[in-house]
């Protein structure tokens, strides 16, 4: 029961495109988030509208368990997975399916830009994604090929899907939404990032929160993508420019680190002006983040447990989930 959960899911169900069908996925069936979702469905009663109630498990990722469940209710061909605190625009159905009219196009996927709730872990939760996660995505892609997808949105073609082994090719992927995309790399098929950003609704309620968080994040990566995940410290300005005040004369010191302020500060307002991201920027807040991210980045390298949902797992070195809670087939 996420805050504005309702807000979030409705604008799924509130879209400008002819024929579709929205599934809703719970595995608890004591979960208070039915209760929304039951509110929806009877507010849209013209609408393809189902909820799926499963506490089936195939692997140790429980999201792409009920993923699986859910899947047997789709009815359509093109299949759009989203996480339940990302909200989109009336014309998002539209863009996602537009690319699929190339039979090239196995699947699309969408950055997202975060927007904070209430309280600093949040502020600082959105911070991240905005002025680093994202920055650093269309950077990489400057240099390689997509081959793997965000859970923000990943849609598939149901022939793709089914030829990389289905929803139980991911159940023990941490990065389920990385595999998803590299198993439809793999068949030949494009990979495309939609210039449609999806809205990231960010609720931290503490910092133990933010951190086992962020924490879950920077394992994950370093698990998938490890040679780049252990040079991306260079995306951390001020962490780095710290090392230079040591030096004679003070000053020059001082200067480092000055202008590698200036620099994330100006790369915060270009995001924030790009994905005309609403509220305060709080350029005061953009070093902080920059040295938490360092200190997150550091932290990722001692130990491979990762904390999702209340339950706790062991990353392995190719990615996949070790849960003592959860008895993998």
């Amino acid at each position: 029961m996420e805050p504005e959960l309702y807000e979030n899911l409705r604008s799924f169900c509130d879209q400008d495109y002819p024929d579709y069908q929205v599934v809703f996925g719970v595995r608890d069936a004591q979960d208070p988030a039915i209760a929304v979702i039951e509110r929806i469905i009877k507010e849209f009663p013209r609408l393809n509208l189902s909820l799926i109630v499963d506490e089936t498990v195939i692997g140790a990722n429980l999201k792409v368990c009920i993923l699986a469940s859910m899947y047997r209710a789709a009815k359509h061909d093109l299949l759009v997975i989203a996480d339940s605190d990302m909200r989109v625009e009336r014309h998002y159905l539209r863009a996602v399916a537009a690319p699929f009219e190339d039979p090239q196009v196995g699947a699309v996927t969408c950055l997202y830009k975060g927007t904070a709730g209430a309280g600093l872990p949040s502020r600082l939760g959105a911070m991240f994604i905005n002025n680093c996660f994202a920055p650093s995505v269309l950077v990489a892609l400057s240099f390689q090929e997509l081959r793997f997808c965000f859970g923000a949105t990943m849609a598939v073609t149901r022939k793709a899907l089914e030829a990389s082994g289905g929803f139980p090719a991911l159940a023990d992927q941490l990065a389920d939404d990385h595999m998803l995309g590299k198993h439809v790399a793999q068949q030949g098929l494009k990979v495309i990032l939609l210039d449609y950003v999806v809205e990231n609704r960010v609720w931290e309620p503490n910092f133990r929160s933010l951190f086992q968080h962020e924490l879950r994040w920077a394992r994950t990566i370093r698990a998938m993508q490890p040679a780049g995940y252990a040079f991306s410290f260079i995306t951390y300005p001020v962490a780095i420019s710290l090392l230079f005040l040591p030096l004679e004369p003070v000053a020059a010191g001082l200067m480092v680190v000055a202008v590698s302020v200036i620099l994330r500060v100006l790369l915060q307002r270009a995001v924030h002006a790009s994905f005309r991201i609403r509220g305060p920027a709080k350029p005061w807040l953009a070093p902080v983040r920059d040295l938490i991210g360092f200190l997150m980045w550091a932290a990722s390298f001692f130990g491979r447990s990762v904390e999702w949902r209340e339950q706790q797992f062991s990353v392995r070195s190719d990615g996949q989930l070790m849960n003592k809670g959860v008895r993998n087939p």
